[in-house]
């Protein structure tokens, strides 16, 4: 037991040394960081803009205030920012194995799944996850909410299970190059394409795109669900508080299956020969 504590403490120091790289050449060029960062800060709060502008036109969405899409906007953008921040290598790994470079890894003790999310660690996320936080802490303001330590946990636990439900998808989005070389443009509709789905309430959407998106991709369970407990409101889809509470875990649980499929992905990789 303690020998496995001691491999999973050497595991996470030796993932901030790759983080540290990673973002000592970052700043070598901090004026190009600058920029970048305050780009992703100014494209998120487009997005959020065009929320605003929606509810300054019609006053609500179903029955949902600005402030209550705001607490999903936020929740889920904390949660893209991390995802994307922390396993960037997924999603350039396609040129791995295209260049060949993919099988120095292998050589390698540590764990391929490890080494590639590791290999880069892009600091200009900073810009989406300070404009989430910023959205998130406005809509926990203007709720005015009874906040508890449950909820708080609550709250935490969506944005985790979130950012890994995000990990999962850059996972099966990279796993997809061990059979075309390239990841197919449709995973990116999941994606990106899930975090603007995930900015408005599931209950707004054709039942079969609700299903999508909570049996399949269950973004659902990263913020809107929670967001139900949080808010003490009954859902119009029926979802029982327990499973709201509980809601969070299915992140964690999509990961886990995303990294068996990489593994099976793994076994059938054949070298470029080169």
């Amino acid at each position: 037991m303690s020998e496995r504590i001691g491999d999973y403490l050497d595991t996470v120091r030796l993932y901030g040394r790759y983080v540290g790289i990673s973002v000592r050449s970052q700043l070598q060029y901090r004026a190009s960081f600058l920029m970048l960062t305050l780009s992703q800060f100014v494209l998120v709060g487009s997005e959020f803009l065009g929320i605003w502008a929606l509810f300054g036109r019609f006053g609500n969405l179903r029955g949902w205030s600005l402030a209550e899409v705001a607490l999903l906007f936020g929740m889920i953008s904390v949660s893209f920012a991390l995802a994307e921040g922390c396993v960037r290598g997924f999603d350039t790994f396609p040129a791995l194995v295209k260049n060949g470079d993919f099988d120095r890894l292998l050589l390698r003790p540590r764990g391929t799944a490890f080494q590639v999310a590791a290999q880069e660690w892009q600091l200009m996320r900073l810009g989406r996850l300070v404009h989430g936080v910023a959205v998130l802490g406005w809509a926990a303001v203007a709720l005015d909410m009874a906040w508890s330590l449950p909820k708080i946990l609550l709250l935490g636990a969506a944005i985790v299970g979130g950012a890994c439900l995000f990990c999962g998808l850059f996972v099966l989005q990279a796993t997809l190059a061990f059979w075309t070389v390239e990841t197919l443009e449709i995973m990116n509709t999941v994606t990106y394409g899930g975090v603007e789905t995930a900015q408005y309430p599931l209950a707004i959407y054709q039942p079969w795109f609700r299903r999508f998106f909570t049996l399949v991709v269950p973004l659902a369970c990263a913020n809107y669900f929670p967001a139900q407990a949080l808010l003490g409101r009954p859902d119009p889809l029926g979802s029982p508080p327990l499973f709201q509470w509980l809601s969070p875990v299915v992140g964690g649980l999509f990961l886990a299956g995303a990294l068996q499929v990489w593994k099976v992905g793994l076994r059938h990789y054949c070298s470029t020969g080169s």
